[in-house]
């Protein structure tokens, strides 16, 4: 293998790699199949529920829902 078809495999795996690390970023909720980013800024809803930010409490159809800490 040629230094040329090194740097080609090389380049790919960091392509590869940053493409994953961006699919990483976001999760699936099975709950109505919603897709929400992975940041973590919690909010408190009705019933003392948690979730970890407000689009997931959204796709939960949580209600009244205010940033953790914060009452």
């Amino acid at each position: 293998m040629n230094s040329r078809s090194i740097r080609i495999l090389a380049a790919s795996a960091v392509v590869f790699a940053l493409v994953m690390g961006a699919a990483a970023l976001w999760t699936e909720v099975q709950a109505g199949g919603c897709r929400c980013p992975l940041i973590y800024a919690p909010v408190v809803c009705d019933k003392g529920k948690t979730y970890p930010n407000q689009c997931e409490a959204d796709c939960h159809h949580a209600k009244n829902c205010v940033p953790a800490g914060i009452f």
